[in-house]
């Protein structure tokens, strides 16, 4: 028998008690309740009294005995009550007064039109900040679609105090990270410092949003990494898929094109269109969220001194978009990409706007259908039963005056007919009956009890923030958030579902090899 080496203990021989030697690795053990034996692994270097051995394998033999379901979880309740599942305490840690709500969340507006959510974090030694403007790529002309796009990428390279080498040594030199993005209706910004270096990074927010100098020598490299990844891009069936979904289900909204545009298009675009499309950044409607090691007043200060110099002007007002109808038939669209070993299918339509009252019905139900464990009903028939999928699951697509009701699966391409038929039969399924009141209960606890997880980080706090805001979801979102959830009824989401959801009128499409469908 291999012979394992062992730590030498501290402990003279004679005044170490009995104990039994441990080993780096596992050992066939007999537990209790068990019918066969199970491998434990045994810790290297560790010398552990006999006593101590006892009742351990005493606790694992309690813990993982078989006895039934619900008794194995009282069981579990018992001797780890902390990991036992309650709504109730759950509930209580969302109106715990640590966690962000009304009466510690600050709220205040500039002059100049910014909104500012704040939230103090004194556990922290840094901060987050997050916003956004109202301009995006809603505002391209059509024949240089990415403007947005293009113009939100060179505002780290140059500013009227900083050039490009200046802006990134301030930033990495210390740490901190910052980044701007354009959306189909917003821009985006994204930023983190200690506190010490917070001023700095709220000056370059500043001056990347007000006084870029768009340096013609980086347009032309930005553009060439732009091809780059639209030839890219042109390859991966993800987003062909994606592309061709949005393009099916939106048609000439925004939404509907791509933010990052095309070839064509971003080949159009000069240094004038950058500059033009700049002027529709304005302070007006502009929403920003910190979260992080300074006490409210001391952030508001902050803000305050640097961002109310951003003068107030005519925003340009938004474009007149066209309206967004739901498909009146099923519409089946292939992509070809030759040379793919696996296929993407995603198929859907219309869900509810963020801010509209079927939103939590529709999302429970969503979580049920093709989240929830292993990806739902969805995941469980597709994946894990007819083995066709290496992922198939659901999601909704919240936006603030519409949304998109999503399903994808990544397949063989020969298997791309049956995994649609197989989706589709399980929405069938789906929308002629309630769901149970087991998969309800599963998902309210599931979804309230991973709110504050996602809120234990300054970035996942401002960006909660900013959607309270964004949405008009009220201060007391988080308290209130419980309630919501535990409310919704199985009919209701019945209901709702059915008044989205339509079999038979569907966008359904597929990008990846061996296409034999019209296009």
């Amino acid at each position: 028998m291999k012979r394992y080496p062992m730590r030498k203990s501290s402990v003279p021989p004679s005044k170490r008690k009995p104990c039994l030697p441990m080993a780096a690795r596992t050992l066939p053990t007999k537990l209790f309740g068990w019918d066969t034996a199970v491998s434990l692994p045994i810790i290297a270097g560790m010398r552990i009294t006999w006593q101590v051995c006892v009742l351990f394998a005493v606790g694992i033999s309690l813990l993982f005995r078989k006895p039934s379901s619900h008794k194995r979880i009282e069981l579990l309740g018992s001797i780890l009550p902390h990991r036992k599942i309650d709504i109730m305490q759950n509930t209580n840690t969302l109106n715990h007064p640590n966690f962000p709500g009304a009466h510690n969340i600050g709220r205040f507006q500039l002059p100049n039109g910014i909104t500012v959510l704040a939230y103090s974090n004194m556990y922290s030694k840094s901060l987050t900040i997050t916003g956004m403007l109202s301009s995006g790529g809603a505002w391209d002309p059509p024949d240089k679609t990415g403007t947005a796009h293009f113009t939100a990428s060179m505002l780290l390279r140059g500013n009227a105090n900083n050039n490009f080498q200046e802006i990134h040594e301030k930033l990495e030199s210390v740490g901190a990270s910052l980044t701007f993005s354009a959306g189909t209706k917003n821009t985006w910004f994204n930023g983190r410092s200690l506190v010490k270096d917070f001023p700095m990074l709220l000056a370059l927010i500043f001056d990347s949003l007000t006084a870029p100098t768009f340096p013609e020598a980086y347009i032309n490299r930005l553009r060439n990494q732009f091809l780059t990844g639209l030839i890219i891009r042109d390859q991966d069936t993800q987003e062909k898929a994606s592309l061709e979904y949005d393009r099916a289900l939106f048609g000439h909204h925004p939404y509907g094109i791509p933010v990052d545009g095309y070839p064509e298009t971003i080949k159009n675009i000069q240094l004038e269109d950058l500059i033009r499309h700049h002027k529709t950044y304005s302070p007006q409607d502009a929403l920003i969220a910190i979260a992080g090691a300074l006490p409210l007043e001391q952030i508001e200060e902050l803000v305050t001194s640097q961002f109310e110099a951003w003068d107030t002007v005519s925003p340009t007002s938004e474009p007149v978009f066209p309206e967004i109808h739901a498909p009146t038939q099923s519409i089946r669209i292939h992509v070809p990409i030759e040379g793919k070993s696996q296929s993407e299918i995603q198929l859907g339509t219309l869900g509810p706007a963020r801010t509209s009252p079927d939103y939590y019905p529709a999302y429970l139900g969503n979580h049920v259908l093709g989240q929830f464990g292993l990806y739902g009903r969805i995941g469980k028939s597709v994946r894990n039963k007819e083995g066709l999928a290496y992922y198939a699951y659901s999601s909704l697509n919240a936006l603030p005056e519409t949304g998109s009701w999503e399903f994808n699966a990544g397949v063989n391409p020969q298997n791309v007919e049956k995994t649609i038929v197989l989706i589709v039969d399980e929405i069938k399924n789906y929308l002629e009956r309630p769901v149970t009141k087991e998969e309800l209960s599963d998902s309210q606890t599931h979804l309230i009890g991973r709110l504050p997880m996602s809120l234990e980080s300054n970035a996942g706090i401002a960006s909660a923030l900013l959607s309270i805001e964004r949405f008009d979801l009220g201060l007391d979102y988080f308290q209130s958030y419980a309630d919501r959830i535990l409310k919704i009824t199985p009919e209701e989401i019945l209901s709702v579902s059915n008044a989205y959801l339509d079999p038979e009128k569907l966008v359904i499409i597929s990008a990846g090899a061996n296409a034999d469908h019209d296009h």
